[in-house]
């Protein structure tokens, strides 16, 4: 570091990887230690506050102690693993390779360009993870048929309201509603020997595994903050789909 505008560009940088990492679905302490480790091939130290829609950053040059301080706020979340592997891989590559901050900001910049897997992909196998649940719990192949298609026709609803900016309660709500709509048409007209396992586990593509699990990571690690709002925001999804599965059982009468 030279001087203050190279000390900001670095401070910038770390800032953009540890929103990228926190939107993908790392937890607390996986966006810390990869920014140490970016830092520490740059020749800082980082010192992070990071909350759920906000990331505070201090950056302290180990040579001439000159330190910035940057503020930066978190995206809406998009779930992506394969985003958070690829920054890892590059932690070490950076430390291993003694990266400059040029060859950092390319690699990052070449991460965010991954392609995402297509939507028509992530339809047909999200339902099929559906009817194999349903195929679990002892439903049998038109029940599966049931799961498979209230499964696509909820996450795609889930999707479409995703692109018009709706709130993530009111679409998770109406994927929730569309899928358990669908599949209480199995159970009114009795479609295979167990219709109400499509529809218990037609909604089942919700479930905020990764924020709940999360949640109690960073309880452990000691970020409460993060993980009571991850924890919260694990419960307001799962009263968005308990809400979505009532109404449509209301309106059928189904006990």
């Amino acid at each position: 570091m030279n001087d203050t505008s190279n000390l900001i560009k670095t401070a910038n940088l770390l800032l953009d990887i540890s929103s990228l990492l926190m939107v993908s679905g790392a937890n607390t302490n996986r966006a810390n230690l990869s920014i140490d480790r970016f830092a520490s091939v740059l020749n800082c130290k980082a010192y992070s506050l990071i909350s759920h829609k906000t990331i505070i950053m201090t950056l302290t040059d180990e040579e001439t102690n000159e330190s910035c301080t940057r503020v930066q706020n978190i995206p809406p979340y998009v779930i992506d693993f394969s985003i958070i592997s690829a920054i890892s891989k590059a932690s070490w590559n950076a430390i291993t390779e003694n990266w400059s901050i040029d060859q950092i900001i390319a690699e990052i910049e070449r991460i965010k360009q991954l392609k995402r897997y297509p939507r028509l992909l992530i339809l047909v196998a999200v339902s099929l993870a559906g009817a194999g649940f349903c195929n679990i719990f002892n439903g049998d192949y038109l029940n599966m048929m049931m799961a498979f298609i209230s499964t696509f026709l909820g996450l795609f609803v889930f999707q479409q309201t995703n692109k018009l900016k709706y709130n993530l309660y009111i679409r998770l709500f109406l994927g929730s509603f569309i899928a358990s709509v669908t599949a209480s048409f199995g159970i009114l007209y009795n479609i295979g020997t167990n219709p109400q396992t499509a529809l218990a586990t037609s909604i089942l593509f919700l479930v905020p595994g990764v924020a709940l699990i999360n949640s109690f990571h960073d309880l452990l690690e000691n970020n409460v903050l993060n993980g009571m709002v991850r924890f919260t925001t694990g419960l307001m999804t799962v009263l968005a789909m308990a809400i979505g599965l009532f109404l449509a059982m209301y309106l059928f009468q189904l006990n």
